[in-house]
């Protein structure tokens, strides 16, 4: 009997962003290192739960129909830069840079993931969409941490709006 590998089919996807934040880096980085408080600033970020030390598990829903499992898992901490690898849904690494700019901050923003399976099969006719789809939930993410920056909230409710 000879075996033969099944080869699945994977997408990959790439997105870079830059912001301005009007607040300094160390508040901006306070609030982007609190995962488990985006679901009060960031509306498509519907349920986080810690997995423990350095992990937690979020769960993402965009204007498209479908909810991401996404397993976070922090590789870099420092002040100027945060990282995490992510499982499930997707796979791969996101990356949020922080720099001093004016009174505020530069946000740089990365996200280089793989998507498997089924997943990846549909996502190559509808990538068009899932573009627009993720451009959406980042707009409402840059929002919603400028808001949450500028209540001075940290751990506890911040105003929020509808994703779109």
């Amino acid at each position: 009997m000879v075996l033969v590998p099944i080869l699945q089919p994977v997408a990959a996807y790439s997105f870079r962003d830059r912001w301005h934040v009007d607040a300094p880096p160390a508040r901006v980085r306070e609030v982007l290192a609190d995962v488990e408080h985006y679901v009060e600033w960031w509306p498509e970020v519907v349920a986080v739960a810690v997995a423990g030390e350095g992990r937690g598990l979020v769960l993402c829903r965009s204007v498209l129909p479908y909810t991401l499992e996404l397993l976070l898992t922090e590789e870099v901490d420092r002040p100027e830069r945060l990282e995490v690898s992510v499982e499930g849904d997707l796979e791969g690494r996101v990356s949020f840079d922080l720099a001093p700019e004016g009174p505020g901050t530069r946000l740089d923003f990365a996200q280089d993931v793989r998507v498997r399976g089924l997943l990846a099969v549909a996502s190559l006719p509808a990538r068009p969409l899932l573009r627009w789809n993720h451009d959406r939930m980042m707009r409402s993410c840059v929002a919603g941490l400028r808001r949450r920056v500028a209540s001075g909230g940290g751990r506890g409710p911040a105003p929020r709006t509808a994703p779109g």
